[in-house]
């Protein structure tokens, strides 16, 4: 809900570290990784570099199509990703 997505936002803007997109298309272990970060974290961010050709929307779809996840927010060149751990949810979502 939107109400989700803007506590998701607030969470999201306290993330310092990002996991980087190059200046090629993603192979099979980034999305390996990818998939680790959001069952052990909830919520991560993915950055592309400066000199990076990669679409980062087209990427997030591929993301969330392969691992389930929704995109929460685009600014820029960076992503914020969210799903719920599926062993031990640390995020509580507002109700």
């Amino acid at each position: 809900s939107k109400k989700d997505i803007n506590y998701l936002k607030g969470l999201a803007q306290k993330i310092d570290n990002r996991y980087l997109v190059g200046k090629s298309e993603p192979e099979e272990g980034f999305f390996e990784m990818i998939d680790k970060a959001l069952e052990a974290r909830e919520l991560i961010k993915i950055g592309a570099t400066t000199n990076s050709s990669v679409d980062l929307d087209a990427l997030g779809r591929a993301l969330c199509d392969r691992l389930g996840c929704e995109v929460v927010q685009r600014i820029g060149h960076v992503l914020a990703l969210y799903r719920q751990s599926s062993k031990c949810a640390k995020i509580v979502l507002p109700k």
